[in-house]
């Protein structure tokens, strides 16, 4: 039954499966020790030892002596052992602790004996395969990656990673507004975590997620990848609007430019894989002040007053400029204030004309 063939064959299954030999053989002796025990009834406990480099297979029976009692089918007390060897005419030389070992390697085994052990090796192999792919989902994490939308229940995307043939789940609240998505899509996704679950393991991924965007920057900017360019903060209301604050220890390199490409080709790319979600790219800056009225990009910004001990700020924008500098339904306003940490009411001009410019109290721009 094991010869030289079967090892090869369990090179090639080692290869296909990409998973740890020693994993493998463990799989088999246990599978194996179950196959004998079931087909042979032996009482005792069993070990199976599979050797590659000889090419052979052994089955060796145990007991360990013990004082007693014990039921344990893998130990023997003094007295049952005495009486066994007596039975057998024996000479009884063993002490509390022994290990007694028999090899009860059998010629072959019987059809039934294979298909147990088959039933075993194959579940470990798949737990096996499966910590595998966790692992190697696990370094994913935080990763863009391919997949395909394979069904779709009560809003939630369930979808296959091409890579590993895992199962992904994408719920509502990491989808993007107004994408549309259809059973067989390809589309692109970033691993948030990999969890168990009682029907296997399952990977969490979003569309939503700033993140998706940021790594997106990485992946398209070399300037980034490379560290000359960092990103200093992302915020994101997924399907409308993207702030992106970058920054350069270089002064003779401009974060922006490096974003944006020549003639927009990296931020041109990144729009369309986004369906045309708008993105604002400003550069990061410490003073709170030019902070804050860059965050409010594509607006201008005429003058800020800050509050720095309710972290609060007011910012003064043309009057023709202020339901963009507010953004719709107060969403540009409102990414300004997560991207900065600051709380932002926008004026206009008009509404300050004639009155003290240090209204809040501290600080202006």
């Amino acid at each position: 039954m094991v010869n030289k063939e079967f090892f090869l064959a369990l090179d090639d299954l080692v290869n296909e499966k990409r998973i740890d030999k020693q994993v493998l053989l463990d799989a088999l002796e246990a599978g194996l020790a179950s196959a004998y025990k079931k087909e042979y009834g032996d009482g005792r406990g069993i070990i199976v030892n599979l050797n590659p480099d000889t090419y052979t297979m052994q089955v060796i029976a145990y007991r360990t002596v013990v004082e007693g009692p014990t039921d344990d089918e893998k130990e023997v007390t003094l007295e049952e052992l005495k009486d066994e060897m007596d039975d057998l005419g024996l000479p009884f030389d063993y002490k509390v602790g022994d290990v007694i070992r028999e090899d009860v390697t059998p010629k072959d085994f019987s059809r039934i004996a294979a298909q147990t052990a088959k039933g075993v090796i194959t579940q470990r192999i798949t737990e096996a395969r499966r910590d595998v792919i966790m692992n190697e989902m696990n370094e994913k994490e935080g990763e863009i990656m391919t997949a395909i939308i394979r069904r779709i229940e009560s809003g939630t995307v369930y979808v296959e990673m091409t890579q590993s043939q895992m199962e992904g789940i994408m719920m509502p609240s990491d989808q993007v507004h107004g994408e549309k998505y259809n059973v067989n899509d390809v589309i692109k996704v970033i691993v948030k975590k990999v969890r168990n679950t009682t029907k296997g393991a399952q990977v969490v991924v979003s569309r939503s997620a700033a993140n998706y965007v940021r790594r997106m920057f990485e992946l398209e900017v070399p300037e980034i990848k490379s560290g000359l360019v960092s990103i200093r903060g992302i915020v994101r209301e997924a399907g409308y609007r993207t702030k992106l604050a970058v920054a350069a220890e270089d002064p003779n390199i401009d974060p922006i430019g490096a974003c944006i490409g020549t003639r927009g080709i990296r931020i041109n790319s990144i729009v369309s894989e986004l369906n045309g979600e708008k993105i604002d790219i400003i550069e990061w800056c410490a003073d709170p002040l030019e902070y804050i009225a860059r965050a409010l990009s594509p607006a201008k910004v005429l003058m800020v007053q800050v509050n720095d001990e309710s972290k609060a700020a007011k910012a003064i924008v043309p009057d023709d400029k202020l339901s963009l500098a507010i953004g719709k339904d107060g969403q540009n306003v409102r990414l300004a204030h997560r991207l900065t940490g600051w709380k932002i009411d926008v004026k206009p001009f008009s509404s300050i004309e004639g009155t003290p410019e240090a209204d809040l109290g501290e600080n202006n721009a």
